[in-house]
């Protein structure tokens, strides 16, 4: 077995992919310890290579014909990539996991800058965060297609990664061109950073007073939006973890504005604890909501049972919600592969 491993080496990046069959592979005198979206990172279940020869480590699982992985390595508390799988993507706290996509894996190809349809324009502006979030200034990106009529606005929580390492405004100008959603404007909202984004995002008022009081604002003075009085709840808002939780509970808060809610991989629940948007959707009246979730199979320890749980209990309240799962875990490149089903699902044409 040694041998042809260390022949398909020559020609093929680890992992090795036979059919449904994963081996990933390491070469030295001793191997770190396997750690993926399929163990839970280090949180979860790290996995001992196994020993097939002088200096060569390998480990054997199988995954979904379409699943989208990522994984890596750890020695103690060094986080090591895989130096024999060249396929590297940020994790977006500064470094990198390696990846690999089964047979029949295919990446959205939504996200394509094509020059033969119209494309919407993006302008940057810094407000005043009025000492509700973080930080004396915010920044916000404005997406506008090239439309007349007025347009729904859709507030993305995490604007700066949707932006660009989720390329939303590329898909939203390909699902435009193709008839397959009604014309949307974009509020790409930049979180505070890493320290402060779980407080702004744990259903944090003063989060929705700064999106109230300086973000509509200034997206009905740059945009050409519709008159939210007049169709009460055709906004939406976007969010993926914490981010999909803030989603959510925007959409709780402030149906009469935020009526369609798009929520990835919710983070729902924190330290065992569930969080406020629950008691907000199980108790007092029914909000008049449209709501997409989705979230990975191999998504972090928790989180697609805590989504799962989410849906049951929005399904028996009463609300009108669409669900789906995917073979894939908790970063953007799912997260982007994904959410035209759910732009679809609220804002698709006729809808």
């Amino acid at each position: 077995m040694s041998d042809l491993i260390l022949n398909r080496l020559k020609n093929e990046p680890t992992p090795l992919i036979d059919q449904d069959s994963v081996t990933f592979v390491w070469r030295g005198r001793s191997a770190p310890k396997l750690v993926g979206d399929f163990t839970g990172w280090e949180d979860g279940n790290p996995i001992k290579l196994e020993r097939q020869g002088k200096g060569l480590w390998t480990f054997q699982l199988n995954f979904p014909a379409d699943a989208y992985i990522e994984y890596g390595f750890r020695k103690g508390e060094e986080s090591l990539e895989d130096p024999l799988n060249p396929r590297q993507t940020p994790t977006g706290v500064g470094g990198y996991n390696n990846y690999f996509g089964m047979p029949e894996y295919k990446p959205t190809d939504l996200t394509r800058n094509d020059r033969h349809i119209p494309h919407g324009t993006v302008r940057q502006f810094t407000l005043s965060t009025d000492y509700l979030v973080t930080g004396n200034q915010r920044t916000v990106h404005l997406y506008q297609p090239q439309v007349t009529q007025p347009l729904p606005l859709v507030v993305v929580w995490d604007g700066l990664e949707y932006f660009k390492r989720g390329r939303l405004n590329y898909i939203v100008d390909n699902l435009i061109a193709e008839d397959r959603i009604r014309p949307i404007a974009l509020a790409f909202v930049h979180n505070g950073g890493q320290v402060s984004r779980t407080f702004e995002y744990a259903c944090n008022e003063a989060t929705l007073a700064f999106l109230m009081s300086q973000v509509i604002p200034l997206a009905n003075r740059e945009l050409h939006l519709l008159d939210i009085q007049s169709q009460p709840g055709e906004f939406g808002v976007i969010g993926s973890s914490m981010g999909g939780l803030m989603a959510l509970h925007t959409g709780a808060r402030l149906p009469q504005v935020f009526g369609k809610v798009i929520s990835q991989s919710g983070a729902f629940s924190m330290g065992g604890l569930d969080t406020v948007v629950y008691d907000l959707l199980e108790r007092g009246e029914l909000r008049p909501l449209k709501i997409w979730m989705d979230v990975g199979r191999y998504d972090l320890p928790g989180l697609l049972e805590t989504n799962q749980r989410m849906r049951k209990k929005m399904i028996e309240r009463g609300y009108l919600l669409a669900y789906h799962e995917y073979n894939a875990g908790h970063n953007y490149p799912a997260w982007r592969d994904d959410i035209w089903r759910g732009l679809e699902a609220l804002y698709g044409v006729n809808k």
